[in-house]
Formats: structure tokens, C-alpha cells, sequence
């Protein structure tokens, strides 16, 4: 891991990186290919980070809201406390009460202020890491996919040139046995062939058909226009 970081941090100086958890399109990547054991546990631990944050963000959230309604209900006591035959020394009780309440808020919203303040760079921490772990996961497999490629289109190349020699060797035959099957047709005529029962179709194997080939006295004879001048 720590060649990894080495190589990829000057990379990263200045990024942004999401939180790849919550992207979709990063937990898409996964169809293509399972999670390693190592992922499954950096993406547990990272989510285990987020959800704590968000949980401490939620209760300052209910913490501040039931602050904000005490010192409402302070400026309402004090307001009652100014009315003709209000009871002062309930009101006062009530207002050192909502001040106790109000100071409790303030200290547990310094707790959980406390307790999410370390929290960002440790997700930053195992989200790199995920990044990294992610990277190398399909970096390999894209390694191990390009020598496969690269041996394919090598042995495609070796196919296509081998095709090609026995293409070529294919219509010499053709040309061959057309221009034997001739000139014994023409010396023994077809009854004495028949008797051979020589298996020959000269339309089916007519090497004629291709191009650079023609008829020259009864024999296949390559055409003087598809020849090199």
C-alpha cells in the first residue's frame, strides 16, 4: 500500500475524491467484477465513518433546534414576568430551568462538535485507501485483459497470414486439377475419364471464378491485367 500511496499521491494533490461508497457509479464497477475481501472491509469502515458523522450532524441539528426553542420560551417568560399578578418567583424558577437546559445543549452540542472534528480526515483516510485498493483491483485486471488481447491479436495476425498461403495454395491446386481434368478430357475424351470414375465437378471447382485468372487454350492462365507491370 504504501508504494501505491507514493505513487499516486503527487497525482492527487488538489482532488476532490467522492465518497466512493456512496457513488454509484463506483459500486456499478462491481458488476464487471466481485469485491475482494480487502474492499468489502475498507467500504464497511468507510461507511461506518459516514454514517457516524451524519448521525452527530443530525443530533446538533435536534440539539440547536431545542435550544433555539428554549431561549423562545425564555423571551416569552421574561415578557410574562412584566404582566400585572405574574407569579415572579415561578417564572424565575422556570427561566433558571430553561437556562440549565440551554447550557446542557451547549455542552452536548461541544461534544458531538468534538467527536465529528477528527471524523473528515479519517474518511478521507479510508477513502483514499478504497481509491487505491479499487485502482490496483482493476488496474490488473485490466493488465491481465491487454496480454490476452495482445497474444489474440497475435495469433489472429499468424491465422490471417497462414489463411491467406493456404487460400493461395488452394487455388494452385484448383488450377492444377482444372488444367489436368482439360487436357485429359480433351486426350481421352470423357468416356475413357468415366471409367477412372474420377470425382471431378470442373463448374463447382472452376478457379476461372477468380479474380487475376483466365482461360488460355483449354488451360487456367493468370490474367496479364491483374499482373504486377
Amino acid at each position: 500500500m504504501a508504494k501505491d500511496n507514493e505513487r499516486y499521491s503527487d497525482a492527487l494533490i488538489g482532488k476532490n475524491i467522492p465518497i466512493l461508497t456512496k457513488d454509484e457509479k463506483w459500486q456499478m464497477l462491481f458488476i464487471m467484477s466481485p469485491k475482494t475481501d480487502k474492499i468489502k472491509k475498507l467500504e464497511a469502515e468507510l461507511n461506518s465513518l459516514v454514517d457516524k458523522q451524519e448521525a452527530a450532524r443530525e443530533k446538533i441539528k435536534d440539539i440547536k433546534r431545542l435550544k433555539k426553542k428554549l431561549l423562545g420560551e425564555i423571551v416569552l417568560l421574561r415578557d410574562d414576568a412584566g404582566k400585572k399578578g405574574a407569579s415572579i418567583k415561578k417564572i424565575e424558577a422556570e427561566i433558571d430551568d430553561h437556562t440549565r437546559l440551554i447550557k446542557e445543549c451547549n455542552e452536548k452540542i461541544e461534544e458531538c462538535e468534538d467527536e465529528v472534528l477528527g471524523l473528515p480526515r479519517e474518511i478521507y483516510k479510508v477513502d483514499y485507501d478504497l481509491m487505491i485498493e479499487t485502482m490496483n483491483t482493476f488496474y490488473k485486471i485490466m493488465h491481465d485483459n491487454t496480454t490476452e488481447i495482445n497474444a489474440i491479436d497475435e495469433w489472429v495476425s499468424k491465422v490471417r497470414v497462414q489463411l491467406k498461403k493456404n487460400i493461395i495454395l488452394m487455388q494452385e491446386k484448383e488450377i492444377e486439377n482444372f488444367n489436368v481434368y482439360s487436357y485429359m478430357h480433351n486426350i481421352f475424351g470423357p468416356e475413357v475419364i468415366d471409367l477412372f470414375d474420377l470425382k471431378y465437378d470442373p463448374e463447382r471447382r472452376h478457379p476461372i471464378r477468380t479474380p487475376g485468372m483466365k482461360v488460355k487454350d483449354g488451360i487456367i492462365v493468370e490474367d496479364e491485367e491483374y499482373t504486377d507491370k
